[in-house]
This record gives structure tokens, sequence and C-alpha cells, in this order.
């Protein structure tokens, strides 16, 4: 395997490209975290992201997978780079989406609200 660890299965690197993301993302070879706040997931998030915000990710880690790849995403990669490390030291396979939700529209990644209508990125 080229970008997955050959014993795990897993991700080698702890960052992808929006693009390989939303080609896991599809393939269901991802569990895609995106932890913005509630206002920037109203306005518009991915169709297959689970929600988690930032600050309600310690009272809610026992919703992560432990036997899933997780991709970690946030606005631009900041906040999800914080996470994808702290993930990573709790022996999670996490990986950051470079750039966040502004590269992966760029990609073609679909963004969308709660009601399936188009979203934006805030």
């Amino acid at each position: 395997m080229t970008d997955a660890s050959a014993s795990t299965g897993f991700l080698a690197e702890d960052e992808v490209s929006a693009a390989r993301a939303c080609a896991l993302t599809d393939a269901g070879a991802a569990w895609l975290l995106d932890v913005r706040e509630g206002y920037e997931w109203e306005a518009g998030h991915a169709p297959a992201a689970h929600h988690i915000p930032l600050g309600e990710l310690g009272a809610r880690q026992h919703e992560l997978p432990e036997d899933q790849q997780i991709l970690v995403i946030c606005r631009s990669g900041a906040r999800s780079r914080m996470v994808t490390d702290a993930l990573n030291e709790a022996n999670y396979p996490a990986a950051n989406v470079e750039g966040g939700m502004g590269s992966w529209q760029a990609a073609g990644g679909p963004v969308q609200r709660d009601d399936g209508t188009p979203g934006a990125i805030v």
C-alpha cells in the first residue's frame, strides 16, 4: 500500500489532501470528523461528516471509532490539526484534512445543510 500502513490498513501519514479525503470518505474507507462550531456546521458540512465540536470532544470521545481511519476537518485546517495531534497521541488512527472545508469544497467535495440543501462555508 502506498498511502496506508500494510499492517493496519490505516493511513501512514497524519495529513491528507482534501481530494484524497473526499475519495476515502466516498469509498467508506474513513470516518470524517468535523470539529467546527455549531453555527459553522449548520451553514454547511460534508454530508458524511460526524459533528463533534472541538470544545465537546473530550466529553464525547466515546463516540469516536477506534477501528476506523478518522479524518479530521475544520474550516481551514488549524483546529483539526490540533485535534489530529491529540487523537494520534491517544492512539486513534487520525489524519488532518489539509486546508479544511475550503479545500474540501474546492476539491469537489459536497457541502450541504442538514436539510440537504446546498450549504456554505463560514
